[in-house]
């Protein structure tokens, strides 16, 4: 998909709706409508307010902070997009270029099961799907929303809402269908039969915003992986092209005697791109050898890990250097960072630990990003403790919650290993309704409102980070020589000191501190009391 400038968003908010005189689709349509409405304002579908001092409401105002440095990668990326109706179409046909540069022009398509939402979180749902479409650098013009108890086997959509979608999308003049689910090669085959255009699910776009950001080499090779997870079983043929037969010397020109069953050319491509799956693997496998040595070497550092997980766009990045300064990319858009970042912090008592910034998740996560990016999820699993941010301000923060927390039960149940302890971090306080916060506050016994744009909040989280990170298991009263300060400064870095006093003979410290450093500490041991 070409990427989507910021001037899209000036699209009209009255969508043109499929004509009914039923009630409940005219409800449906309403529903459209405030979805489109909430999609002009932001691409995370939800209506935020600019400061007056902005210039335009749209590009001049960022939410950046001085936290957030210089954020040069994200004038890079905005550098590539493209204008909204930007045409190099030339009068002369008979020129070697002829061609129109434009959006994609997307109508959205989702169905609504009764029995496993109600109509608020299927809004919701088509809402997040009109972010994405934007964020991988759609127009998005319309959509249509059916009641079902199940998408149908052979279009998705019924029928009839089939037919009424091919006539919505011949008056909006759209190209693009985009379904909110992951639709089987006969279902993406059958509605676009009807439909006449392109029809793309959920899980295409989400693969199609990763292949845009992802900008490491460990990224690359993750998102490749995915992308050919979900295309090998959709593998289609097209006429002769890919059904020929041949035995395996014919096409040296072996002749008579070399022909044999042979395979056909869609069970050549299967068969090459299983190849190149294989040799991914391999190859994200011993990138993750890196990863997997500076954390061991920090576990016998005994240096603390926290890892910041949650839903995308709900402010990782902008926590992560609130707290640190990274100055890593900040861009209100979905699945803006993939590639994780480590940095050092440290407590308000001085004592050093980690933060590692992760890839978002969002509903319905592909289960093939989450097989290609499992290194990078390894994170979670072997850190401390897990900063869950949420986002305060959408719609549906708990379903936020929820997702985030299947997916890292999940990863949890595969490796065998327990849940890692979690603080939750409601962000985005300073644009969140009070009474949603007051909400959230209650629920999670473990959470605290913060808003890394004001840096409210943000004291307490630290002094919450602290209390949660593992103390110490060794307790021990030691009087260390005033030529050893290197040893009363690690105690002070990587431990806990419960007393100091300086005597005539040296330290004094009643401390708790790892087996390591207890090792080191053991012939300065005035007592033994653990």
């Amino acid at each position: 998909m070409n990427q989507r400038h910021d001037s899209a968003t000036e699209q009209s908010t009255e969508p043109t709706t499929i004509p009914t005189h039923d009630g409940r689709a005219q409800e449906f349509d309403r529903a459209i409508a405030r979805i489109l409405r909430g999609h002009g304002d932001s691409q995370t579908g939800v209506a935020q307010e600019v400061p007056e001092d902005s210039a335009d409401g749209h590009t001049a105002w960022d939410g950046h902070t001085a936290f957030d440095g210089d954020q040069l990668d994200l004038a890079d990326r905005r550098a590539l997009r493209r204008a909204a109706g930007l045409s190099t179409e030339l009068a002369d046909v008979t020129e070697v270029e002829y061609r129109q540069l434009r959006l994609e022009r997307v109508v959205l398509a989702g169905v609504w099961s009764s029995a496993d939402s109600n109509r608020a979180e299927a809004e919701v749902s088509l809402q997040e799907l009109s972010a994405l479409a934007a964020t991988a650098g759609s127009d998005v013009l319309a959509g249509v929303l059916q009641r079902r108890s199940t998408p149908d086997v052979a279009t998705y959509l019924g029928s009839g809402k089939a037919e009424a979608l091919a006539e919505l999308v011949a008056a909006e003049g759209a190209d693009t269908v985009v379904c909110d689910g992951e639709l089987s090669a006969s279902q993406r085959r059958g509605l676009e039969d009807i439909v006449k255009v392109k029809v793309v699910d959920r899980t295409a776009v989400i693969l199609d915003i990763f292949a845009q950001h992802a900008k490491s080499r460990e990224g690359k090779a993750q998102v490749e992986l995915a992308q050919l997870e979900y295309l090998l079983p959709r593998l289609r043929g097209w006429g002769e092209s890919m059904s020929r037969q041949a035995g395996g010397r014919v096409a040296g020109g072996a002749g008579i005697g070399s022909r044999g069953p042979g395979e056909t050319k869609i069970e050549l491509d299967r068969r090459r791109i299983r190849g190149r799956m294989a040799k991914l693997r391999r190859e994200i496998k011993g990138m993750g050898t890196a990863r997997v040595e500076k954390r061991s070497l920090r576990h016998a550092r005994a240096v603390p890990s926290v890892s910041i997980a949650g839903y995308t766009n709900a402010g990782k990045s902008s926590l992560l250097n609130r707290l640190t300064g990274a100055g890593v990319l900040v861009e209100n858009a979905l699945f803006a960072t993939l590639d994780p970042t480590v940095r050092r912090a440290q407590t308000p008592e001085g004592r050093p630990y980690t933060l590692a910034d992760t890839v978002g998740f969002v509903r319905s996560l592909p289960h093939q990003l989450v097989e290609a990016f499992r290194s990078t999820l390894e994170e979670v699993a072997e850190s401390d403790l897990v900063l869950h941010v949420v986002d305060g301000s959408h719609a549906d923060p708990e379903g936020q919650l929820a997702a985030v927390r299947g997916v890292l039960a999940d990863l949890y149940v595969e490796r065998g290993t327990p849940a890692v302890p979690e603080l939750v971090a409601v962000n985005k306080a300073d644009a969140a309704d009070p009474e949603v916060l007051d909400r959230l506050l209650r629920k999670e016994q473990n959470a605290v409102a913060v808003s890394a744009r004001t840096g409210a909040g943000i004291e307490e989280l630290l002094a919450r980070i602290a209390e949660q990170l593992p103390v110490p298991d060794v307790e021990l009263e030691v009087c260390v020589p005033y030529d050893r300060g290197d040893l009363v400064h690690r105690v002070h870095t990587t431990g806990q000191v419960l007393d100091e006093e300086h005597t005539a003979d040296g330290t004094r410290l009643l401390a708790r501190v790892k087996p390591r450093l207890a090792a080191e500490l053991d012939r300065y041991r005035l007592s033994r009391t653990a």
